[in-house]
């Protein structure tokens, strides 16, 4: 039918100077003269038996609507067996009663197709032109409408919006019946089509006249609700972009405006009534938060004054079945309280194939709200840009890092590199372009943080882009472990295992953070731990500010029993800090090379004592068995190890068994991070202010000297040439750098020094030492 359909279409065309190779051409399209602007060469207008298109003038559509405009016979034969719906025009006039003279001055028509009649509701933009088509199939069930091959979803009625601004407002109404409805009445309103198909960009037409005209105010924009769970999440969806919109409740027994107009209602004084008690959606968002924060603080009340809320944790987790990752369940606990902040902490969690590391993000994840986060196991590489999801102050949990993508040399993974900018920068503004009836236009998508990313591998390393923004924990695989996972499996198996617990009072903790909780913090003591931590690697720089979020996280759970400065922040204490210092000390060593991992450090030694004793190379097979572990395990730490230089492979041919030795010695250990008794400050709150004070009875920094203990020859002043110490009095290398100022701080003397390059960085002057030839 639809060849025959092309066959009269043809017909009715000129054909022109066409040549014989495209008519038709090798997709088996037409090239006739448009006949829809004055035409005189082929080649600007394709019909096929999918539609036509004119790329000089722009029309285009459907072969059965170009039939249509030409005046060409629609078959109306019904094939057998199929079961079609009919809704004609009049039909839809009637069910809506709505004048069928007036539905087509608005454009309304019907169509005929396979024996059935459809409405046909054409969208216009501003101008007036046809830029999408709409089919109404019928007046109930699911299937209903079906949007024209090409048409995008648009707002319906742009080109009635100047009735808006001369009226000072609008109504904003699912669907197109409802603003058909108001337009019969002379109420400016605009259609949308579907409670989900609501795009934030679509706030700009609300806010100019038209084009070229002088703009007006922007008109006040009503929505109404519909009292069914799609209404609210329309409501939700314009009013996350127009916050300021007044909500329209629909009134008892409505569900929308052409309801009420079928029942009779009077529905211009309806819409005074219901415009008089409307709502803002940011004051009706404000007073269910309130509601909503009031029930969850009463269901949180015992976390909320729990001392250790990361030591009931941990019970929890026993409780849920989680065995020996206690230490890493408190991190990523930690680590997704940190959205509320404006840097939010990272996480990627490493460790074998089955090594539980799944299992451990999903025992944390129960005890937060679905507000907290967006799980996937894998996403395209424009998820990001388009998934219409909020995302600021929610965790991104990433089930494999390879779902990351692979950067290329020159062409970095786009979704890779999405994530990247939502770690570093806090939002993704991504420009791409997309046809529209003007042609390609660009298109500027801008997705605002701040975004925490928690994901998990069986990679040794990530790309070093993504390493360094996050916090890398091993997952244990030795035998005690697993060994300790079989008993936790059988004591379920035989019924002795601990009752699923309640998780409200955990999930009603969060949404209260969420909703009312205090989130700023200030770290009185932070100048003094970045004075006491080593600077000993670039890295350190990021991870350093991760510390800082993790001790926030943490005086953020405790806020309850938190003092609070004078501008309402709560003060973190020395026990925020302890807590962090003890889950990530030994990470942040690691992270900077300072400390060389336990299991890493028994591979290497385990080599060194196989090459000793038989003075030949080791291999994966003899390292496993001296360690005690399976060969994908070792390999995990071999891989490590060869990274670091620690080790070192004899053989250079892929495929072929490795042959270990030990390389590079591996580094003392120096403690990248101070104790929580080195911090020698006490918080003394007064009244709603903060103070540092130094402790008396706490030692004093390390001052200048030789590194053992001797005074300095003489005090340090400006023009010395001098040397940098760390925290624990070692000399740092380097060449001397010269003393151009002193300086007087919260945390004591410092002195402003500048290179031979001519840079200049700040040092506590109790951590110099004067060059040899300054001594004197």
């Amino acid at each position: 039918m639809r060849d025959k359909l092309l066959q009269g279409i043809l017909a009715k065309l000129q054909r022109g100077d066409c040549p014989d190779r495209k008519w038709p051409d090798a997709k088996g399209e037409y090239w006739p003269l448009c006949p829809f602007h004055p035409d005189t060469h082929s080649g600007s207008f394709s019909v096929g038996p999918k539609g036509f298109k004119c790329f000089s003038c722009g029309e285009g559509g459907g072969l059965f609507q170009l039939a249509q405009r030409l005046g060409v016979a629609v078959l109306q034969s019904k094939p057998e067996g199929i079961q079609t719906h009919t809704l004609s025009l009049d039909d839809y006039a009637r069910a809506k009663r709505l004048p069928a003279d007036f539905l087509r001055t608005i454009g309304v028509d019907e169509l005929v197709y396979n024996g059935a009649s459809r409405v046909v509701i054409p969208y216009y933009d501003r101008d007036g032109q046809e830029v999408a088509r709409r089919y109404r199939f019928s007046l109930v069930g699911k299937r209903r409408f079906a949007w024209a091959r090409g048409s995008r979803a648009h707002p319906y009625g742009l080109w009635r919006l100047d009735d808006a601004h001369a009226a000072g407002y609008v109504i904003l109404v699912e669907g197109e019946s409802d603003a058909q409805t108001l337009w019969h009445y002379g109420i400016p309103a605009l259609g949308i089509p579907g409670a989900s198909t609501w795009r934030a960009d679509w706030a700009e037409y609300l806010r100019n006249a038209t084009p070229g005209a002088t703009p007006t105010a922007t008109p006040a924009v009503y929505v109404w609700q519909e009292p069914d769970q799609g209404g609210k999440a329309f409501v939700q969806k314009v009013g996350q972009t127009l916050p300021e919109a007044r909500i329209i409740e629909a009134p008892q027994g409505r569900k929308d405006i052409s309801e009420s107009h079928i029942l009779g209602d009077d529905v211009p004084a309806l819409m005074e009534q219901l415009k008089a008690k409307a709502r803002p959606y940011r004051e009706m968002q404000a007073a269910e938060a309130a509601r909503e924060a009031k029930d969850a603080k009463q269901r949180a009340a015992r976390l909320l004054d729990c001392p250790d809320v990361l030591a009931e944790f941990t019970k929890l987790c026993r409780a849920m079945g989680l065995v020996g990752e206690e230490r890493t369940a408190k991190i990523l606990y930690l680590a997704f309280t940190s959205r509320l902040l404006d840097k939010p902490v990272s996480i990627v969690l490493k460790g074998p194939s089955a090594g539980g590391k799944s299992f451990t993000v999903e025992t944390v994840l129960r005890a937060f709200p679905e507000s907290a986060y967006l799980d996937f196991t894998s996403m395209s590489e424009h998820a990001l840009v388009y998934d219409e999801r909020p995302i600021a102050h929610r965790f991104i949990v990433l089930y494999e890092a390879s779902g990351l993508g692979d950067d290329r040399p020159g062409e970095p993974s786009v979704l890779a590199y999405c994530v990247r900018s939502l770690l570093s920068e806090g939002h993704i503004k991504y420009t791409t372009v997309e046809k529209t009836p003007e042609g390609m236009t660009p298109r500027h998508v801008e997705r605002q943080g701040p975004t925490g990313l928690i994901t998990t591998t069986t990679w040794a390393g990530l790309h070093p882009e993504n390493e360094t923004r996050m916090l890398s924990i091993e997952v244990q695989d030795t035998p005690v472990q697993t060994k300790g996972i079989f008993m936790a499996l059988a004591e379920r198996a035989n019924g002795q295992g601990p009752a699923e617990p309640d998780l409200g009072e955990w999930r009603a903790l969060q949404a209260w953070l969420e909703l009312a909780g205090e989130r700023r913090v200030t770290i009185p003591y932070a100048h003094q731990l970045a004075e006491l931590a080593s600077p000993s690697a670039v890295r350190l720089r990021r991870d350093f500010g991760k510390v800082l979020s993790l001790i926030q996280a943490h005086a953020i759970l405790h806020q309850c029993s938190r003092e609070r400065d004078e501008r309402g922040r709560i003060i973190a204490t020395i026990d925020d800090y302890a807590a962090v210092h003890d889950l990530v000390a030994d990470i942040m060593n690691e992270g900077a090379q300072a400390a060389v991992s336990a299991t890493v450090r028994e591979a290497v030694g385990a080599v060194a004592q196989l090459y000793e004793k038989t003075g030949e190379p080791v291999g994966l097979a003899q390292l496993a068995h001296r360690l005690g572990l399976d060969k994908s395990s070792v390999s995990r730490r071999v891989r490590v190890a060869r990274d670091l230089g620690y080790l070192i492979n004899l053989e250079d041919k892929r495929g072929k068994p490795a042959r270990l030795i030990v390389g590079e010695p591996m580094p003392e250990e120096r403690p990248v991070l101070p104790l929580p008794d080195d911090i020698c400050v006490c918080v003394n709150p007064s009244g709603n202010t903060a103070t540092l004070q130094r402790c008396n009875t706490c030692p004093q920094p390390p001052s200048g000297g030789n590194g053992h203990g001797e005074p300095p020859a003489r005090p340090i002043d400006v023009g010395d040439r001098v040397l940098l110490k760390d925290a624990w009095g070692h000399l740092m290398g380097g060449e001397p750098m010269r003393v151009t100022a002193l300086l007087e701080t919260r945390s004591g003397p410092w002195a402003r020094l500048r290179g031979e390059g001519g840079g200049t960085m700040d040092w506590p002057l109790g951590r110099l030492v004067l060059a040899e030839a300054d001594r004197e």
